[in-house]
């Protein structure tokens, strides 16, 4: 096991890693931005080092200047959280050669999963059912037509280096189609420096299921169910479940089985997740791999007992997995609201600000992931986000139940969040049945937000 491992990364999941290596007796290194200087994971952590200004360019993206800190540490291993660099395949194969391990899969690994197009010819491969569209990249527009017709409109145009809902835009028609492929390249060649797209076939009111994968450098995988991520806005997902109030045993087994042929056929190890699209007749198709443990990981914490964090550190440090496929069991349900610091009356625009008193709630069932404390500073520089609350019940609507409570009991003063938004949204008659899907707030909010 390692003996000291460098965190590069902010925030609640920095707090959250720094957390699982000291039940693990690993020491940590928090590396810092000028604007993060206060912040709690720098206080959590064991040693702290300052890697550069507050834009993220200048610290959190500084490659150099985190190689240049676990290497002055004396860290053996480097753990990315998610966001920032944990899918940057050149800065894991920098960290191999630099002899420090990378706490994630492999940097070719990375690099084709990174690459929507590549990945899916991999798994298409592997018979890993797809949602129709172009086989690989579309570089004209006249191709573009051509495959939209094929498939039928509406279609989505989407970045083959894409993540977080940018570089995707709906085409209904040839004449949107144009627009949707320009406006498409731009974003994606601002947000990743690459501006190559697809196309698939808009799969209508649909559900986003993502299995969770952990594989050791053994060759050995399972998944640990699923997480459903339906609720979202623009792409981005705002309250996730698990299980899924949509998938039976059967389903359930043949997408998790589905999920890791997939994890298989790219040769991984560490945590992942592999995505998925369900239409109303039960058909699923792949979307693409996450190679980093997911913002919603807690979730399937609660309702398998099993720490994923540690279970990535432990497979990196050459150990193989403890468990097998018949030892992951579903219990209870859980849920989580991602309390972010933003006027869902204002089209969910950031709110930073200096947060006041700060009172995050407790009692049965319920997880804070969170690294706010009163008098801190929500920066404008990265993500808004002020805590994970996690509710966990015996099933569905206990679970719903304790969150409504938790989210009430929740004091942020001085900052508008998104409680409001996830109280209206637990209160809705169609959420309480389980019927969601990509586009619920669209359909079942009413134009609230």
């Amino acid at each position: 096991m390692f003996s000291r491992i460098l965190v590069a990364n902010r925030g609640e999941i920095a707090v959250r890693i720094i957390r699982a290596c000291k039940e693990l007796g690993i020491e940590t290194v928090a590396v810092f931005s000028v604007a993060d200087r206060d912040s709690l994971h720098v206080k959590l952590a064991d040693q702290a080092v300052c890697i550069g200004g507050a834009p993220a360019k200048q610290s959190y993206l500084n490659i150099p200047n985190i190689i240049a800190a676990a290497n002055n540490t004396r860290a053996e291993a480097i753990h990315p959280g998610y966001g920032f660099l944990a899918e940057n395949a050149y800065f894991a194969e920098l960290c191999e050669t630099n002899g420090i391990k990378f706490i994630g899969p492999d940097p070719q690994v990375i690099e084709l999963m990174g690459d929507k197009v590549k990945a899916r010819e991999l798994v298409k491969a592997a018979g890993v059912p797809l949602v129709p569209g172009s086989d690989g990249a579309v570089t004209s527009f006249n191709e573009a037509v051509r495959v939209a017709d094929s498939i039928g409109y509406p279609v989505m145009i989407k970045a083959s280096a894409g993540g977080g809902g940018r570089g995707m835009r709906l085409a209904h028609n040839k004449v949107s189609l144009r627009e949707a492929i320009d406006t498409a390249r731009m974003e994606a060649g601002a947000a990743f420096g690459n501006e190559e797209i697809y196309l698939e076939k808009y799969i209508e009111e649909p559900r986003h299921i993502e299995f969770q994968i952990l594989g050791d450098e053994s060759g050995n995988i399972i998944h640990l169910t699923e997480r459903d991520c339906s609720l979202q806005r623009r792409n981005q997902k705002l309250l996730e479940e698990a299980p899924s109030s949509l998938l039976d045993e059967d389903l359930r087994h043949r997408m998790g089985s589905i999920a890791v042929e997939a994890a298989r056929a790219a040769n991984y190890y560490s945590a992942g997740t592999i995505e998925f699209l369900v239409d109303k007749n039960y058909n699923f198709y792949f979307i693409e791999m996450n190679t980093r443990v997911q913002v919603e990981h807690p979730i399937t914490e609660m309702v398998t007992g099993i720490d994923i964090v540690k279970e990535q550190i432990r497979i990196a440090a050459g150990e193989k997995l403890t468990y097998r496929q018949e030892d992951v069991k579903i219990n209870g349900w859980a849920i989580e609201c991602r309390i972010n610091a933003e006027d869902p009356l204002n089209d969910f625009r950031p709110a930073p600000g200096t947060v006041g008193q700060y009172l995050i709630p407790g009692g049965p069932g319920i997880r804070v992931d969170s690294s706010v404390y009163p008098n801190y500073t929500i920066s404008p520089y990265y993500d808004s986000m002020v805590a994970k609350l996690v509710a966990w019940g015996n099933d569905r609507p206990e679970a719903i139940s304790r969150m409504r409570r938790a989210l009430n009991e929740f004091i942020i003063e001085n900052l508008t969040t998104t409680i409001p938004f996830h109280l209206k949204v637990l209160d809705n008659a169609f959420f309480q049945k389980g019927e969601v899907y990509t586009n619920f707030i669209q359909r079942r909010m009413n134009n609230e937000f």
